[in-house]
């Protein structure tokens, strides 16, 4: 941001003695959108590494992504190891329905989203799917990959 001097000439060049030029009273907002466009790319580009995941290897299907909600959704993760995670924070079985109850009664909507890696057993999946609806959960949503095979025999 500098400011510069412009020369003023009057009567076409001759005058007597010199005058004092005057101050150039214009920003230059240049390098202040310069400075912006570059956080705003860093901003971009950090922006999606920000958001913090448990690695689960989902399984695909042929089914359709859900519309976006205007909450932040619930999650409960089956990782292959066992290990079942409220968001982002491991939570032991025996807390897990009583967590959920004071969750539910926070929240206004009672859906949530189970995310269990593929070579979680079926029946400690519906385990899990019974603890949440004990925990007053009864919209549950299974997270899956798209692009899997379809039983119609149309292929992918």
């Amino acid at each position: 941001m500098g400011a510069g001097v412009v020369q003023k000439q009057r009567g076409g060049g001759r005058g007597r003695g010199r005058r004092r030029p005057a101050a150039m009273s214009e920003i230059n907002v240049t390098p202040f959108v310069d400075v912006m466009l570059v956080l705003l790319i860093i901003f971009m580009v950090a922006a999606p590494m920000m958001t913090v995941g448990v690695p689960v290897e989902l399984p695909e299907t042929a089914a359709t992504a859900l519309p976006q909600e205007e909450q932040e959704p619930l999650t409960i993760t089956l990782t292959a190891d066992g290990q079942v995670l409220l968001m982002a924070n491991e939570t032991p079985e025996a807390d897990l329905v009583t967590k959920l109850r004071a969750i539910a009664t926070e929240r206004n909507d009672d859906k949530i989203f189970l995310r269990a890696d593929g070579s979680v057993p079926y029946e400690r999946v519906a385990q899990v799917m019974g603890a949440l609806n004990a925990g007053g959960f009864r919209k549950i949503g299974l997270v899956t990959e798209q692009g899997g095979p379809r039983l119609d025999g149309s292929g992918n």
